[in-house]
């Protein structure tokens, strides 16, 4: 009876290691995973904000909480059963698909530099324009916000799902599964946990200055630039990314002309610095390198689509609203949108 009860205790040992095990091939491969997505991340953290511009502070936080269960929806419900599956039955194709993402996210940096070179660009975020922000009430301008927000999330998901998956993809098909779970609800909550802090940031302050706390002040006079930062951030970021992605994606097709210069010049800069430094800027390097390539490839797909036919006269970036009317027909009035009751706490000079 001893004897069989140490047994099953070995076993249950053996089990617990096994488990333990997996655990830790599961946080590995998402760290790595996370990690990879992280100039996508940035974009949406940067995008997200501005869907809340104009509206009442009562409804910031319950409106990005509606958009956060959507966008974890959209990452287990839609996309990971597809990512999977191809990741089973048509390998081959991620690398093409990652590189299409990789060239979205060229194209969405480089048509916001040339937007604000040329004086063409609207907004600050990474990415595009959501749209001109108006002070939304009622559940039915709210549900179309939350709808426009949830579908440019999706977009950004499928990025970074698959850009997570190809990097845990020679890990046995649980621990893949497993690990993009992870990665969903950790960027999830990440992105929006974020997005929730910014958006309140000015209330923080305001709240922070009636209680006679002169920091507070600060706080407030600091949103635009903690925008702008993070507006030029994400768009760097995209850059960064996009070139990079397509640049290991060239590589692993036999196009290794790009990457081969970009790692010979980070090792030229690697051997003539300090030993303190050369991993620094030789990452700066690689990462200016391909920035560049995105860049370059960016701007050849601006110039294509500038080209086609399109029914508003130009390309439109990720969540521009084509059809938003120009101007007002009255005060608070939108046409074919009824009234809309402008809150007058909020300063249109805000953001």
């Amino acid at each position: 009876m001893a004897g069989g009860l140490a047994a099953l205790l070995d076993d249950v040992a053996a089990i617990a290691k096994i488990a333990a095990a997996s655990v830790d091939d599961v946080g590995a491969a998402a760290g790595r995973a996370s990690i990879k997505a992280t100039g996508v991340v940035v974009d949406d953290t940067a995008v997200t904000p501005q869907y809340v511009q104009g509206v009442t502070p009562d409804r910031e936080l319950p409106i990005i909480k509606r958009i956060a269960i959507g966008s974890i929806r959209n990452k287990l419900v839609f996309i990971l059963p597809v990512a999977i599956l191809l990741s089973i039955y048509l390998p081959w194709l991620l690398t093409p698909i990652l590189m299409l993402g990789g060239t979205y996210l060229a194209y969405e940096g480089a048509h916001k530099i040339w937007g604000m070179l040329t004086g063409h660009g609207h907004g600050e975020g990474a990415g595009g324009d959501p749209g001109t922000p108006v002070v939304l009430e009622g559940k039915e301008q709210e549900d179309k916000m939350v709808k426009g927000a949830i579908t440019t999330d999706f977009i950004l998901s499928a990025e970074i799902m698959v850009i997570s998956l190809n990097e845990v993809a020679d890990q046995p098909l649980l621990t893949r599964i497993a690990s993009l779970v992870v990665v969903a609800l950790l960027i999830t909550f990440l992105v929006y946990g974020v997005v929730a802090i910014i958006v309140k940031l000015d209330d923080i302050g305001l709240g922070m200055t009636k209680r006679g706390i002169k920091s507070g002040a600060l706080v407030v006079k600091s949103m635009p630039v903690i925008l702008k930062i993070l507006s030029t951030v994400g768009l760097a970021a995209m850059l960064w990314v996009g070139g990079h992605i397509l640049m290991v994606g060239a590589d692993e097709l036999g196009l290794h002309a790009p990457y081969q210069f970009v790692h010979h010049m980070e090792e030229l800069v690697a051997h003539a610095v300090p030993a303190s430094v050369a991993g620094v800027l030789g990452w700066l390097t690689n990462t200016l390198g391909s920035a560049v390539i995105g860049f370059v490839v960016g701007s050849i797909v601006v110039g294509i689509l500038a080209l086609l036919p399109s029914r508003h006269g130009h390309g439109q970036g990720r969540g521009e609203q084509a059809d938003t009317p120009a101007e007002p027909q009255a005060a608070g009035e939108w046409p074919g949108e009824g009234t809309i009751d402008v809150d007058p706490s909020v300063d249109p000079g805000k953001y």
